[in-house]
Formats: structure tokens, C-alpha cells, sequence
């Protein structure tokens, strides 16, 4: 079995190494990664050389690295990093995915957690803007099901989990972009799943709340917005949003389904 996580893992991402583990424990005999550039700016993870962070996710258990978009080698001659290009590229996602069944043979499992923001007003937000999240969050993960979903149909099986968000279920002032992104991508799962269902492969959705990453520790909240706005009163853990894609990848008959760990912020 291989697994395919994208598109922008970081091994320095709690969540990420969680879902590597759960991996393992799902059978995978090789565990495929990819790595944004956008990683390397932000956070401890910029002060990394591109072999380290490559260790790093090799370490976790990752049997091939993809960057994105420079290549690189790793100092394994068996675990490796190839250069591709954005997720937002169909034709360079098209070359990353038939790179990876030329090393590997197939993908079994695919969870698309690419994801950017550039939050605005929506009566002050530009084009570029609305665009670059489209682009990446909603065409990001459409480009990596189309061309994966020809590997799940040849050989017959196939899981795949997306990332949404709660502000794709609620929508979210100052996120007009980002929602809309987040709400396609709930859109597109339901479409994906019902195509796919004949043929035993399974196409669901996990949207999260406030999680504790970069991203939101950007955000301008305090920690009594934050408990005022979340019925559980916390922000959630990496770790349990990795155990909730884990949840949806073992299962052979949940389809179609959104599952929001938001600590009930959608209720």
C-alpha cells in the first residue's frame, strides 16, 4: 500500500507526524510526502536546510519526499526528493504523480492538505488574492484527485480525505476567499464521492476548527475569543485532526461525509 500525503507536509508539524504514525499503522508499505515552499517561510522550519527538513520526514517515516517546487536529494539513496511544481499546476501536478507510480507503482491513499489564506474585506479584496487562495485550496486539491484517480480506478481501491475548513460549512467574516475555497472543496468531495463510490473508493472530508498552528497564531484573537467562539473552550491539537483523517482512511463505508472537529464551533 502507498500512501500519498499532500500537499504541503512539514515533519515539524505535530499533526503531520501524527498522520505519518497512523499511516504505518494502516498497512502502508511506502508513505509518500510533499513539501511547499511556503514552509520555509514561517516558523522554526525556515532555519532548516532542504536535506534537513528531507531527514526530518524520513524520520517520521516518509519513504519518498517531494518538494515543492525545487528539487533536491536527500543523503538516503533510497528515500528521495524529486522537484515538482505548485499544487495550483495541473500539469506539473500531472508530472509529480506519474514521478511517483514510475517509483512506487500506485497511491492507495490520498489526503490533500494544502492550504493558504489571504484574509481581506471582501469589499477591499483583490483579484489576486481571491485568486491565489482558489487556486491553491480548491484547484490545488481538484488537480491531485483528477490525477490520482486514474491510479485508485486502474487498481480498484483507493481512499481519499480532504482538507476543508468550518469556515467552508459557516463561512467566516474577513474570509470570503478562503471560505468559498473551503466550501468548493466540501462541494467537490460529495461530487468525487459519488463518481467513485461504484468502483469502492471512498472520497470524504474533514473540517476543522481553530487548530494550534502558524496559521492561526497569526490571527489577532486572545485566548477569551478564542474560548468565547469555541463551545469546548480550546483550540484543537494537530494531533486530532491527524486521528480524524486517520478515522475516515480506515473506514470501507463512510463516503461523501464531512467531519468537523471544531470543538463545536459549527453546531
Amino acid at each position: 500500500m502507498v500512501i500519498g500525503i499532500g500537499c504541503e507536509f512539514d515533519p515539524l508539524h505535530r499533526g503531520h507526524a501524527r498522520l505519518l504514525s497512523h499511516a504505518r499503522a494502516l498497512g502502508a508499505d511506502r508513505v509518500v510526502c510533499a513539501m511547499s515552499g511556503s514552509f520555509t517561510q514561517r516558523g522554526s522550519f525556515a532555519a532548516l536546510s532542504k536535506t534537513a527538513r528531507a531527514e526530518m520526514a524520513v524520520r517520521c517515516g516518509a519513504d519518498l519526499v517531494l518538494e515543492l517546487p525545487t528539487p533536491w536529494a536527500t543523503a538516503s539513496a533510497e528515500r528521495f526528493a524529486r522537484g515538482a511544481d505548485l499544487v495550483r499546476l495541473f500539469d506539473a501536478v500531472k508530472q509529480t504523480v506519474a514521478a511517483v507510480k514510475a517509483e512506487l507503482g500506485s497511491v492507495d491513499i490520498l489526503v490533500n492538505s494544502a492550504g493558504i489564506t489571504r484574509d481581506g474585506l471582501v469589499a477591499a479584496m483583490c483579484e489576486a488574492d481571491f485568486d491565489a487562495v482558489i487556486d491553491t485550496n480548491l484547484k490545488g486539491t481538484f488537480n491531485m484527485i483528477r490525477h490520482c484517480a486514474r491510479l485508485f480506478l486502474r487498481t480498484g481501491r483507493g481512499r481519499i480525505v480532504n482538507i476543508s475548513s468550518v469556515a467552508g460549512v459557516a463561512g467566516n467574516a474577513g474570509q470570503a476567499n478562503y471560505s468559498a475555497s473551503k466550501a468548493g472543496v466540501i462541494g467537490l468531495t460529495k461530487s468525487v464521492a459519488r463518481e467513485l463510490a461504484p468502483k469502492g473508493i471512498t472520497c470524504n472530508a474533514v473540517a476543522p476548527g481553530f487548530v494550534a498552528t502558524d496559521m492561526t497564531a497569526a490571527l489577532p484573537l486572545t485566548d477569551e475569543q478564542i474560548r468565547a467562539a469555541v463551545p469546548l473552550g480550546r483550540m484543537a491539537k494537530p494531533e486530532e485532526i491527524a486521528d480524524a483523517v486517520a478515522f475516515l482512511l480506515q473506514s470501507d463505508y463512510i463516503t461523501g461525509q464531512v467531519l468537523c472537529v471544531d470543538g463545536g464551533v459549527a453546531i
